[in-house]
């Protein structure tokens, strides 16, 4: 059950009870993490860093909030107990090292999709086969631009990059963060469009990057309450799934239409030797692997998480 507010209401401006009263709060709210929660979230109430927040609790553990500083917490803390991510409530989420806002217009970027980052650069220190010294990398669906953002400042500078997203909202997003971060406009471009039917010609690309929506509609029934009700589902479960798949549709297939469509494009868009990096859903490795064409296909593999889960499918095209 969750705790009626006026506990909430309650904090002592004391920063150590504070920090206590609203850990203990959040744990019976449900919250995960609610120590380091409740840190994070009082941190942002006073405008601080949390290291700086708990450098005060060490040296000073008797001082005390302002008013307008408690009163911030006190709500901060009632909207993480009614469900709200804490990345929503501060407005800002780390992926890779770099600090990146986020709104409900866009997903959480999360640590799981940090391996496509890394497959990628390991892809992409590789020496080119073929093409010329300019190479180019598309980030499809690109929600935060974390993928995007990530690769262009970590990848050499003969590398460019394409940002695309079919929402006006997550692509504004996507260019501040873009923007905040220092990107360079002449090596990465942010493009409303639809990965289903992207502008671009073939053969364009030497790697392509994406995070499709992968949940079906029964899995998404299962997921937490703060990821149903407060991340935008377009951006979890496909929106074309009945027309992708047909009503008849494999039940284990289902929640894969997009990443089909991703697979198809990547087979038209990528050069000879190109890259397919791709984030997948639990179990959907194989499903996925098998609907790609191996007379295109010089490697299709499935690469797995720290927990032993399907999580990214690398494919790397035929040179011929």
């Amino acid at each position: 059950m969750t705790p009626t507010p006026d506990k909430v209401s309650r904090l002592s401006s004391r920063l150590d009870r504070t920090l206590r009263d609203a850990a203990d709060f959040l744990e019976k709210a449900g919250a995960d993490s609610p120590r380091l929660t409740a840190e994070v979230l009082l941190a942002h109430a006073c405008g601080l860093q949390r290291y700086e927040l708990l450098k005060i609790l060490i040296l000073s553990p008797d001082s005390r909030l302002d008013r307008q500083s408690l009163r911030a917490a006190r709500s901060f803390f009632a909207r993480r107990a009614r469900g709200e991510p804490t990345a929503y409530i501060t407005g800002r989420k780390e992926f890779y090292g770099r600090d990146f806002k986020v709104g409900p217009e866009v997903l959480v970027p999360r640590p799981e999709s940090e391996l496509l980052v890394e497959l990628a650069l390991s892809e992409a220190r590789l020496p080119a086969k073929v093409g010329g010294k300019t190479r180019f990398f598309a980030d499809f669906g690109t929600g935060s631009g974390c993928l995007a953002a990530t690769l262009s400042l970590e990848l050499s500078e003969n590398w460019k990059g394409l940002a695309m997203d079919d929402s006006e909202a997550a692509l504004r997003t996507a260019m501040d963060n873009f923007r905040a971060l220092g990107c360079a406009a002449d090596r990465l471009l942010a493009l409303l469009g639809d990965f289903h039917a992207p502008p671009l010609p073939p053969c364009s690309l030497d790697l392509l990057v994406c995070n499709p929506p992968y949940v079906s509609e029964k899995e998404y029934a299962g997921l937490a309450r703060e990821v149903r009700r407060f991340e935008p589902k377009h951006a979890l479960v496909p929106g074309r799934g009945a027309e992708a798949a047909g009503d008849g549709a494999n039940e284990e297939a289902k929640g894969t239409e997009d990443a089909f469509a991703v697979i198809r494009q990547a087979e038209v868009l990528l050069r000879p030797g190109g890259t397919l990096l791709m984030e997948t859903g639990q179990g959907q490795g194989k499903i996925l692997a098998g609907a790609a064409d191996r007379r295109k296909w010089a490697v299709i593999r499935v690469h797995k998480d720290g927990a032993g889960l399907d999580r990214a499918l690398f494919g790397k095209l035929a040179l011929c």
